[in-house]
């Protein structure tokens, strides 16, 4: 599956951003998938994921409350709806996917860039 990221740009602290994630392939519905980001200097982390059928979600406690997480398997899209971002949000988001019961994310998007200023 390839997945192409997109939705991310310059806002204010306090705004908010939606980001997409169009993945390609007949099985997305299939996938897990979820939102990682990486700072400048910083280790990529896991911000959320949602299982194949929308009903389980998970977050960082770092977003938790702000962000919401969801998908349309008609559309084989993915969604960040970032509300209340915060300067430490600035970061490079990137979409994965992975197999049901796999332990780790085989397919990665390329990252989308969003930057929260104060």
């Amino acid at each position: 599956v390839q997945l192409q990221a997109s939705g991310g740009g310059l806002v204010q602290a306090g705004g908010s951003l939606r980001l997409s994630c169009a993945a390609s392939g007949r099985t997305f519905r299939s996938y897990v998938m979820g939102w990682f980001r990486q700072a400048p200097g910083k280790e990529r982390e896991f911000v959320a994921t949602i299982t194949w059928n929308g009903l389980n979600t998970n977050y960082a406690d770092s977003v938790k409350g702000r962000f919401t997480i969801s998908r349309d398997n008609a559309k084989n899209t993915v969604f960040l709806q970032m509300n209340s971002l915060k300067p430490e949000d600035t970061a490079a988001y990137y979409c994965a996917a992975k197999s049901s019961g796999s332990p780790r994310y085989d397919y990665w998007g390329q990252g989308t860039l969003v930057t929260v200023s104060s």
